[in-house]
This record gives C-alpha cells, sequence and structure tokens, in this order.
C-alpha cells in the first residue's frame, strides 16, 4: 500500500482503539478488580464494588467511557528504526485522538498553560504527550496507550535522596504520598515507583511502571521484594474501594529501576485509579497488530482471535480474558 493509505489506515485503528480503550478495562484490571471483590469480608466495600462493576457494565451498555474524567493521553513508542511509518507517527496518533474524542466523545482535558483556554480537542502544546524509544534494526512498533486521570495524578512526585538515606527512604517517600494523597486518586491504586540517577529518570521509570501488566514483577529480586513490601504496607492503610475503607488500598506496586550516580537517588511515584486505562498494541511492518490488553476489542467488523482467519482483522488480540464470563 502507499504512504498515504497506510498513514490513514493506522490512523484508523488507532482512533477506534482509543474510544475502545476508554470505555473498557484492561482484561487484567478487571480480573484483579474481581479477585478484590471476591476477598472483600467488609460489606460497605462489597457494595462499593457491586456499584463499580455496574458502572463498567453500563459503559458497555450505553457505549460510554467507563469515567467522566476520560484522562490527558499520553503515548509510550516503542519504534523499531525501519517502521515505515516512523516520521508519521506523532502526526497520525495526534488526529486519531481528535477523531476518538469527537466520536467517544471523551472529555476535553487539554488546557493550554498560562492562556488557561481549554483547546476542546484534547490536542495542544505538548499534548499528547508522546516518549520514545528507538530500536535500531526493528521494523515493528509497540505503542501504550495512557489515559492519565487528573485525581490519580495528584500523588505523583518525585525527588532525589541523599545515597546515605538508603532504600529505607524510598519507602518512607512512598508512604508518605500514599498517606497524603493516595485517598484523592480514586482507589484500589495502581502504583508505579521509579527510582534513577535523577527526578526526570526516575518519573519515567515510574510511569513506565504503570505500564507493566498486574501481577508481573521485577527482575531483580530485591527489587521484587521492595515491590511485595510497598504493596503491603500500603494496604495496610486501608483504603479499600473508593476510599470507604476495605481490606485492600492497591491493585498492584510495581517498581521500575535504573543505574544512579553514587552521589544521589532520584526517587518517584505515579499513580492510577482503579480505572486503569492503559493499551498495548504491536505493529509490525505491513501493519499487523496484536492487542494484548483488550480481548474484546474489535476492528473491522471482526473480533480478535476468533479463528476465522479469511477475513482476519487489522488488529488482533493475543491475551487472554480477564474475568467477564
Amino acid at each position: 500500500m502507499s504512504n498515504n493509505e497506510a498513514v490513514k489506515k493506522m490512523t484508523g485503528m488507532m482512533a477506534a482503539f482509543i474510544e475502545y480503550a476508554a470505555k473498557h478495562l484492561p482484561d487484567d484490571v478487571y480480573a484483579r478488580l474481581r479477585e478484590l471483590q471476591a476477598e472483600e469480608d467488609n460489606p460497605l466495600a462489597r457494595e462499593i464494588y457491586d456499584l463499580m462493576f455496574r458502572n463498567l457494565d453500563l459503559a458497555v451498555e450505553l457505549d460510554r467511557p467507563t469515567c467522566q474524567d476520560t484522562g490527558f493521553m499520553q503515548f509510550w513508542i516503542k519504534c523499531g528504526s525501519g517502521f515505515p511509518l516512523i516520521a508519521e507517527l506523532e502526526e497520525l496518533l495526534t488526529e486519531a485522538l481528535r477523531r476518538a474524542t469527537a466520536k467517544a466523545p471523551l472529555r476535553f482535558n487539554v488546557v493550554e498553560t498560562f492562556d488557561e483556554e481549554n483547546t476542546g480537542t484534547n490536542t495542544g502544546t505538548g499534548a499528547p504527550t508522546f516518549w520514545w524509544d528507538i530500536i535500531p534494526g526493528w521494523d515493528g512498533c509497540e505503542i501504550y496507550t495512557y489515559n492519565a486521570g487528573g485525581g490519580c495524578s495528584l500523588p505523583g512526585h518525585a525527588m532525589v535522596l541523599m545515597p546515605g538515606q538508603g532504600y529505607e527512604a524510598v519507602v518512607e517517600f512512598v508512604m508518605e504520598r500514599m498517606t497524603s494523597y493516595g485517598l484523592n486518586a480514586c482507589p484500589p491504586l495502581y502504583v508505579g515507583v521509579g527510582i534513577g540517577t535523577s527526578v526526570e529518570t526516575a518519573a519515567l521509570n515510574a510511569k513506565h511502571a504503570l505500564m507493566r501488566p498486574i501481577g508481573t514483577h521485577n527482575e531483580n529480586e530485591k527489587a521484587a521484594l521492595l515491590e511485595k513490601l510497598l504493596e503491603d504496607g500500603i494496604n495496610e492503610i486501608g483504603f479499600g474501594p473508593q476510599g470507604m475503607g476495605g481490606k485492600h488500598s492497591v491493585l498492584g506496586v510495581n517498581v521500575e529501576n535504573t543505574a544512579r550516580h553514587p552521589a544521589c537517588m532520584g526517587v518517584a511515584v505515579a499513580v492510577s485509579c482503579w480505572v486503569h486505562r492503559r493499551g498495548h498494541l504491536v505493529f509490525d511492518r505491513d501493519l499487523n497488530c496484536e492487542v494484548s490488553t483488550h480481548s474484546g476489542f474489535a476492528y473491522e467488523g471482526v473480533i480478535g482471535n476468533s479463528g476465522d482467519s479469511s477475513d482476519a482483522p487489522a488488529c488482533t488480540d493475543n491475551s487472554k480474558k480477564g474475568g467477564r464470563e
């Protein structure tokens, strides 16, 4: 296909997916919420979980977003240097967001700073957000989508610690943010903790941690232990669903880390609410696409993984169902 045809095709795919992800939770998030509901013995908390799932059902039934705050769109792109549309990606993703905003519809959540004017398109100066990783020698493209809500962004914070403060100070930093601001972020929360050499590397690591599937663990055993200790500690706060009290405060805690300067240690926390709207797609050079987060996503009228290869969709799904049976 020509370059123009490829741009049109990928723009349509991404617009459809952005809209779908605003109205349906990722499979792992849905499944984890069901697990937390089953483990809850607080009557009020169980009733709130019932209401949360009723909300999700109505979003599908009424074809509306799962939350009135449809977030500030962010894209994390891992693109091969040989991907044919690498030069067009930011423009086509921005256009896809405009289309999804109008069609879904998505709430207008982009306000130009200082001018304090809403753009009305969910696009603007630096909006949507793009983070890039270029992979030499690959001709595919991996895209994470994330709708960053306002309330769940409030606990976000980064700072640089003195190395002598140790990892105990990391725990203290995270727990202080959770006890001060976690209640505002619509629990149960998904918490990303980043450790690196400066505020910006730590903050990016924390955001990257939110892209990981629920239930995964850091490859470093010590970092994985920190994930468990933080999850246990935050759960002890007892936020429960919507902060009304209960067994669980979090869907999970993920730690992502990179090397640091010996004289400092950056630490950051990023938080997502219970409506953790992340998506994950992988395209090959011919724009065949696999989706790992949403088993119900359909494109061109065909549901992914249907087994019918005669008219398979441009985007298919490789994930397992998340408990919607």
